[in-house]
């Protein structure tokens, strides 16, 4: 790959029939990593519906032209997941590869339109380690496109038409994202993987710095908004306030001088009506270990909402105090509305990484249903840790997956392999406890884990009928916490590190699991949850996804009757449409549709690559609606077009 490539009018793949029907009821765009940018996952296109699902077949693919590169030293550099969710606008297709180049396509038939490579697998962050990107944001007024990516610490801005660099934004077509920070940081720390948001004129990032470890003048996270046109900074908003601000006296011991992240690397969402933006915030670091930074930390695992044009803050609600468990707030907020006793609402809902999904009145803050401050465990055995003696608690909705850790929970697809799995946790002496369990020096258990029981992929919104769509992760880990091994240990960044502290199965190895890598929870590992936002209710839940083959395959459990669905922990979220259906990757090697009403699956299509992204739909200016997929990785990743076949 050459620097800033651009590959023109490239045929991809073969075999892309042309559809001929004329449209029936108009283009239906997906214009944001959401859909739009309330984050709903929405689409009004209805021609894939229950009694035509059958029909459903591959109409094109397309090849990211990834492979692993040579980088510094001579270690190779490989391409991750491709976790892209595309874009389509004016029957263009816009999407990132794993290493962070820019593609256009013809929406109708996959051809390639062009291609712009940055070459971010150069930069020494990238040293063997598999990369992965999750998408692109255009902006676009009548005729002219501009489309922008954040890649590590470059801004980039190309010309939609051409996909060369835009004329006057930045140096080339680059911002510099670590340029006007509040201190000078090496830049490789800088990891922005997530879409940017475009307001009006205004392209807006957030930070990804890497967690866990922390050093002196570590960067505090911040949203930063640039003008489309210039590159130029309009505003930033910092997550860590500095004496005079609001909150900086949730860091005691002037720990805000010395404590960043907080980072803002999840996809944010606007009201574009009352221009207001919806920023969810993450864990300061070290994420496990809070020694060093006593208090409650605002505005780390916040949800922010600013003024969008001028970054100004509105309201905020904190939902971890003082973070011990990397609880980031990492999923897209949905702005829905809702009907609550008769009330009419707009309201933001932010699911997280705990469990819980937070409802707010997305204007003044309030709590659409009450939030209680309840106790939790304290009795933390590391030295210098002082955990936060309380933590919010929403009433309603219910939690959509399972939380804290009890004998209950352990494996027990037969009394044996239980037994053998309490013998484990007696051996170790690892802890049981609740929610907001916090870490030891021998090691707690930690469900959900810091993979949370949701992530990036985020939630569908269905505003037909006030259903939110989760499918969660059900994840255990052992955390502990305790004195850093400056010899680098698990972590090789260890020496490096300011601190004599840290904490998280990363830096102390523990594993949750037995017997050769038999969980030591039950299954099932995932869930499809519908979640009716009008009465704070579960309308219906169901296991997702056949579950892992080495599970299946695993010689403990050779005559054991295993359930169909063990469940598929990770993957991309579910989309919704008007047509009924649901479409989900979900981590599995195929594209599912399910019946939005029941959970039913009525549709499993196998793929020969594992879908990690979330997937996307739109009708095209010829009349035919595609769902598009991103699948594989490394230099097997492809994007799968769907279609209906021909009657």
């Amino acid at each position: 790959m050459r620097p800033h490539a651009l590959t023109l009018l490239l045929l991809i793949g073969a075999g892309a029939a042309v559809w001929t029907q004329a449209p029936s009821t108009g283009t239906v765009e997906w214009t944001d990593y959401g859909g739009n940018l309330t984050g709903a996952k929405y689409s009004g296109a209805s021609d894939i519906t229950r009694e035509n699902v059958d029909r459903l077949q591959v109409a094109w693919e397309w090849h990211a032209p990834d492979k692993a590169m040579p980088g510094p030293g001579g270690a190779s550099v490989l391409p991750g997941n491709f976790n892209s969710t595309p874009l389509m606008i004016d029957n263009v297709v816009y999407l990132s590869t794993p290493f962070g180049s820019i593609v256009a396509l013809d929406a109708e038939t996959g051809r390639q339109l062009w291609l712009y490579d940055p070459e971010s697998w150069r930069e020494p962050g990238f040293v063997s380690t598999a990369r992965n990107h999750r998408g692109v944001a255009v902006w676009r007024n009548g005729n002219e496109t501009r489309v922008f990516s954040a890649a590590k610490w470059r801004l980039i801005g190309l010309d939609g038409r051409t996909g060369k660099p835009a004329a006057g934004f930045g140096i080339n077509g680059v911002v510099d994202l670590s340029a006007g920070q509040r201190w000078a940081f090496d830049k490789v720390q800088l990891d922005n993987l997530s879409a940017p948001t475009v307001y009006k004129d205004l392209v807006i990032v957030g930070s990804a710095i890497g967690d866990r470890l922390m050093f002196r003048n570590d960067p505090p996270g911040s949203v930063r908004a640039y003008d489309v046109h210039t590159g130029k900074e309009v505003w930033t908003w910092y997550t860590v306030p500095r004496p005079g601000e609001l909150g900086n006296d949730t860091w005691e011991r002037d720990s805000w001088a010395t404590t960043g992240h907080g980072n803002i690397w999840a996809k944010m969402s606007v009201d574009a009506e009352r221009g207001l933006l919806y920023v969810p915030t993450s864990t300061p670091s070290n994420d496990f270990y809070g020694g060093y930074r006593l208090g409650a930390n605002l505005f780390a695992e916040t949800l922010l909402c600013l003024d969008a044009a001028t970054g100004k803050r509105k309201w905020h609600f904190q939902t971890t105090h003082h973070g011990l468990w990397d609880y980031d707030l990492g999923s897209q907020p949905n702005l829905v509305t809702i009907t609550v006793n008769g009330r009419r609402i707009d309201a933001v809902a932010q699911i997280s990484k705990m469990g819980f999904t937070f409802v707010f009145d997305r204007v003044t803050g309030q709590p659409v249903w009450p939030i209680e401050e309840r106790p939790v465990p304290t009795d933390s055995n590391v030295p210098g840790e002082r955990v936060y003696p309380t933590q919010p608690f929403p009433t309603k909705p219910p939690p959509f997956a399972r939380q804290g850790f009890t004998v209950e929970d352990v494996f027990d697809l037969t009394p044996e392999l239980k037994a053998a799995a309490l013998a484990e946790i007696a051996k170790n002496r690892y802890r049981f406890g609740p929610l907001y369990t916090p870490p030891t020096i021998e090691g707690s258990f930690q469900r959900p884990d810091m993979g949370g029981a949701v992530n990036w992929p985020g939630a569908a919104f269905d505003p037909e009928t006030g259903l939110l769509y989760v499918k969660s992760s059900e994840s255990l880990q052992v955390t502990k916490a305790g004195a850093l091994d400056k010899k680098g240990g698990v972590n090789p960044f260890a020496a490096t590190s300011d601190f004599e502290y840290a904490g998280g199965p990363q830096n102390l190895a523990a594993s949750a699991t037995f017997m050769n890598g038999l969980p030591l929870h039950k299954p099932p590992y995932a869930m499809l949850t519908a979640i009716d936002l009008n009465r704070g209710e579960i309308s219906w839940r169901v296991p997702f996804g056949k579950g892992s083959n080495f599970l299946r395959n695993h010689p403990a459990l050779k005559n054991v009757s295993l359930p169909d669905r063990l469940g598929t922990p990770g993957g991309g979220a579910p989309i919704v449409t008007k047509g009924g259906l649901l479409f989900i990757g979900g981590g599995e090697s195929a594209l599912i549709v399910v019946d939005k009403s029941t959970g039913l699956e009525l549709r499993r299509l196998e793929l020969p690559r594992r879908a990690n992204a979330t997937p996307m739909t739109y009708r095209s200016r010829a009349g035919r609606q595609f769902v598009l997929m991103s699948t594989g990785n490394g230099s097997d990743a492809v994007l799968m077009a769907f279609a209906l076949s021909p009657l």
